[in-house]
């Protein structure tokens, strides 16, 4: 029976075909009474017909029906309605493990973690004496909650009166992400996950389940199937006689543990498996957990001739993919050890915060510490990659940019405004230095520490006990140099390297340094615009054009030896830092990641609710969304896949949008003027950033209005259009960003609000006579009101940390953002002075992570224009290679 959309199966409408093939079709369809979204089975006429199979199919699917588990997918109905009987599950979104495995194997934590969630459904469904019969990788969905089992329980009763044992594992229910349906007789693909047991006919009950697991696992763990044959009856002796090459052989850095839990799963007699699921449950978290012996690798044999007589001396290290301690393998008379390659992933419902600073590799290989993000929090955490689970460390909300002591004990971080250090196994933290937007550490074995403690300054060293810092590097004024950072320490703790800037993009005016702490002049090593790592015991590391490149390098005579070969392409890359994620230890391990760094955004209308209620555009690598005053149009800047910017408009009534900004340099944060007829932005041409001015429409050239050495961000124009508002900073002094005023008529900019901290964001209120503005006087940023033009006092607005203030309804209200991505709202009164009320929450979302403002709100309050970062965000895994160049030519 095909149905079409609109047709109906009593109260189910349905809307489209998802499947279909010989034991029915599956149709997306709306629940009218529940208004949501099911799938629906229609059953073929010839089993419809029998009566017999009809009582024991609503019977059967009764028993299921009172299966609830997170993992395993919900049967919510039966019906029958001329002559036709359907069934109404759980609709799930998502792929299923066989779309999955398509791509190659999954990473480690992965395996385990779908694993025990198979595991823990099989258990709940055995404990009801029920066997699913037909576990395999096309009815395991991949969904954002986890995996759900589909066709569950429902394929020991599909066998047709009469038929071989054979057919006892063929499948009744498809699943619902539109791969084809098992076709009634096409049996080879449910041949490949059969228990011995099945195959001969014997009656099928929970271990069976047990050994279609382990090839299930073994199949995420390694890409391949476990067993294979080039006909039905070579892949059934395959099965019943002979065993599956070790996951250790294919993957190198797999635990023992696992590999003997799959062993035992795939016993060829029931008796010698695990004889229930929640056993294999136990087993895989406690490989999840750091199992003593689950660290150790198991070691790889190299082909050899037989008369070759070789030693072996395995010395753990560090483990690699969450797994394993990775091993130094010392070898007489043999080939030179092959890299070895792995990768992990961050702690489940987190994702890797990498534009808050790339993973870092403690110098003995041990532990990688990183940023993670998980529900809004941003925090530091310390990964013993002899284990699959990091710990995050209290103490350390906001941390951006770690590195370890040579020790491999302390972890240094900026968070607050300062710079922090804090033991990797946890402890309180303690804070060094003052820096406001520090820009990356290194610590020699001196107890120095060097760290850029702005994203406009030098390079400062400070005591790893704390003290007074004093700079070590000076910007080069007359090269238009705006920044240092991303310090590294040489081997003799004497010489380092940093990056310096003095453009946002490109490379022609950028370089890698080295340089000593006791001054003299500095050697320019290479042209780049990221951040460079040294790895012992002779490369430099460094990225461009995302290939990551590694260049033989004496770090005595401050000279390359050869020419860069390449390690990995499509490394990920943040501009808005000049970092790229990469990251090496003192032991021969390197670990990076691949993909876009930060991840796709879309600007999304949200209500005054957090509903979401209309999107702006596709998704787009996109910052600083800023509404005209008319609501009519948007700018917004955009990045291309090379982290370059741009500035585009959008038609919001026809959703149309048009490029704005054309120069190869960067463009960033645009600003309407009062009657939206021109944008004045941030362009970085011959300084770090001067302030541009051009017509709305796109029309003529763009001016430039106020040039100087400083960085300057654009930020808001008063309702007169006399004056407009932006932050700037000096690169001579230490001060971060002070707020400033550009007359239009004089063409003068003047200081608003200079002091010792760090002042942004700041927005006119619709009357013009005060500015709320962001500051972290308090050591953590604050939103803050001051009258415009002055003087007067100052008054705090929010009262746990907040940025990006914007006044709504005409002045009473000031919205922002909190720490957790919360968007608060304070009642406000200026007359006749001001007054601010409590902050309430209005919704929770999730923003693009700073630099900059990522959202907009009408002049009335009422909905919000958000760039919003997917919910359910996942990052691309980081990899491992140990022997990383053993692979070059």
């Amino acid at each position: 029976m095909t149905l079409t959309a609109g047709s109906r199966l009593g109260p189910y409408e349905i809307l489209s075909a998802v499947g279909a093939g010989g034991m029915g079709e599956v149709y997306k369809a709306r629940d009218t009474r529940l208004d949501r979204t099911v799938a629906v089975k229609v059953l073929p006429a010839r089993l419809s017909e029998n009566p017999e199979f009809r009582q024991r199919f609503e019977r059967e699917a009764k028993t299921i029906s009172q299966l609830s588990h997170p993992h395993i997918c919900t049967l919510h109905d039966v019906g029958h309605q001329d002559g036709v009987e359907y069934l109404v599950m759980e609709f799930l979104e998502g792929e299923t493990l066989t779309e999955r495995l398509a791509k190659g194997p999954l990473p480690l934590e992965q395996v385990l973690r779908h694993g025990i969630e198979i595991a823990d459904a099989l258990e709940k469904a055995h404990r009801q004496g029920i066997v699913h019969r037909d576990l395999k990788p096309g009815n395991v969905m991949i969904t954002k909650s986890g995996v759900k089992l589909v066709d569950f329980g429902l394929a020991k009763l599909a066998a047709p009166p009469g038929a071989s044992p054979l057919f006892s594992g063929l499948s009744v229910l498809p699943t619902q992400a539109g791969e084809n349906l098992t076709a009634e007789g096409t049996i080879l693909g449910t041949f490949q996950y059969m228990a011995p047991e099945q195959l001969e006919g014997k009656e099928a009950d929970a271990r069976t389940d047990i050994f279609a697991l382990g090839l299930v696992l073994y199949e995420m763990a390694t890409g391949k199937k476990a067993f294979t044959g080039k006909s039905q009856a070579s892949l059934i002796a395959a099965i019943i006689h002979t065993q599956p090459e070790a996951i250790s052989s294919i993957q190198p850095m797999t635990p023992p543990a696992l590999d003997r839990v799959v062993k035992t799963c795939l016993a060829k007699d029931p008796d010698d498996r695990f004889q229930t699921a929640h056993d294999v449950r136990l087993q895989l978290q406690w490989i999840a957990e750091g199992g003593s012996a689950v660290g150790l690798p198991a070691p790889v044999a190299a082909k050899r001739k037989s008369r070759e007589k070789i030693a072996w001396l395995l010395v753990p290290v560090a483990a690699i993919a969450a797994a394993a301690a990775t091993t130094f393998v010392i070898r007489l008379r043999t080939e030179a050890p092959r890299a070895v390659v792995a990768s992990l992933l961050p702690p489940e419902k987190s994702s890797f915060a990498f534009d808050s600073g790339p993973m870092a590799l403690s110098p003995d290989g041990r532990r990688m510490a990183f940023v993670a993000t998980s529900s809004g929090n941003t925090m530091l955490w310390v990964r013993p990659l002899s284990g699959v689970s990091a710990q995050s460390l209290a103490g350390t909300e906001g941390a951006s940019f770690p590195f370890w002591s040579p020790d491999s004990r302390f972890l240094g971080f900026f968070a607050g405004g300062k710079l922090k250090k804090i033991e990797g196994s946890g402890g309180p933290p303690q804070t060094l230095a003052d820096a406001g937007f520090g820009r990356g550490g290194a610590w020699n074995r001196d107890g120095v520490i060097l760290f850029a403690p702005t994203a406009r300054d030098a390079i400062y060293r400070v005591s790893a006990a704390g003290g007074e810092p004093s700079p070590v590097t000076k910007l080069d004024v007359k090269a238009s140099e705006f920044s240092h950072r991303w310090p590294v320490f040489l081997p003799d703790g004497r010489r380092f390297l940093y990056l310096a800037q003095a453009s946002l993009t490109g490379t022609e005016k950028n370089g890698i340094y080295a340089a000593t702490l006791d001054g003299g002049e500095r050697k320019l090593l290479l042209n780049t615009n990221t951040n460079v790592v040294y790895a012992p015991p002779g490369h430099l590391l460094f990225q461009r054009d995302r290939t990551l490149l590694a260049r033989p390098f004496d770090p005595k005579a401050l000279r390359f030896t050869e020419e860069a070969f390449p390690v990995a392409e499509n490394v990920s890359l943040f501009m808005n830092v000049a970092s790229a994620a990469f990251t090496a230890s003192d032991t021969g391990l390197i670990a990076y990641q691949t993909g876009r760094g930060g991840g796709q955004t879309q600007l999304t209308w949200l209500d005054r609710a957090g509903k979401p209620v209309g999107t702006v555009g596709a998704p787009g690598y996109l910052a600083g969304p800023r509404l005209a005053h008319d609501g009519r149009r948007l700018a917004v800047g955009t990045e291309d896949s090379q982290g370059f910017a741009d500035i585009w408009i959008y038609d919001l009534e026809r959703n149309t949008p048009t490029r704005f900004t054309f120069d190869p340099n960067a463009d960033f944060a645009p600003v309407w003027s009062p009657d939206d007829s021109r944008i004045v932005f941030s362009a970085s041409r011959k300084n770090p950033a001067d302030l541009y001015e051009k017509n709305s429409a796109g029309t003529g050239s763009e001016a430039p209005l106020f040039a100087s050495i400083t960085f300057k961000i654009a930020l808001d124009w008063s309702p007169d259009g006399r004056v407009l508002l932006f932050q700037a900073n000096d690169p001579r002094t230490r001060n971060i960003f002070d707020l400033w005023t550009y007359s239009v008529a004089d063409r003068k900019a003047t200081p608003f609000l200079q002091t010792a901290f760090n002042e942004v964001l700041g927005r006119f209120s619709p009357d013009g006579r005060w500015v709320a503005y962001v500051s972290n006087e308090s050591s953590r940023e604050e939103v803050y009101v001051m009258p415009f033009p002055g003087p007067g006092g100052k008054w705090q607005v929010s009262t746990a940390g907040g940025r990006s203030p914007t006044w709504t309804r005409g002045g009473r209200e000031v919205v922002y953002e909190a720490p957790g991505d919360e968007i608060m709202a304070v009642e406000v009164s200026t007359d006749p002075t001001f007054r601010a009320g409590i902050p309430r929450v209005l919704f929770k979302t999730h923003l693009r992570p700073p630099p900059g403002r990522q959202f907009d709100v009408t002049p009335d309050g009422e909905r919000f224009l958000v760039n919003l970062r997917p919910g359910d965000e996942v990052s691309d895994p980081v990899t491992l290679v140990q022997n990383w160049a053993a692979g070059r030519k």
